[in-house]
């Protein structure tokens, strides 16, 4: 499994999503991890790609490229990062 974090670095939430990623990073393999500007070719590509349509956005995608589950910014914030680690390690 892999974890996608799309955001956008220059926001209003880039800085809690840095945080995020800096503490999923050292509790969980780096590997898992990916992480893409929502403004990029790639990153819009991949958002169109999954229906991201609020960011920032988590997803968890299998090795194949299929969507296991996605967490799209919320009045509560980002998701716990147990909740998302658990997903790599299932």
């Amino acid at each position: 499994m892999k974890v996608l974090v799309l955001y956008r670095p220059n926001s209003e939430y880039g800085r809690q999503v840095e945080e995020f990623i800096h503490e999923f990073q050292h509790r969980d393999d780096p590997r898992n991890l990916e992480i893409l500007d929502i403004d990029s070719r790639e990153g819009s590509a991949t958002a169109s790609l999954y229906d991201v349509y609020r960011h920032p956005a988590i997803l968890v995608l299998k090795t194949d490229g299929q969507l296991q589950h996605c967490w799209m910014w919320e009045d509560s914030g980002m998701p716990r990062i147990d909740e998302v680690a658990s997903y790599t390690h299932a």
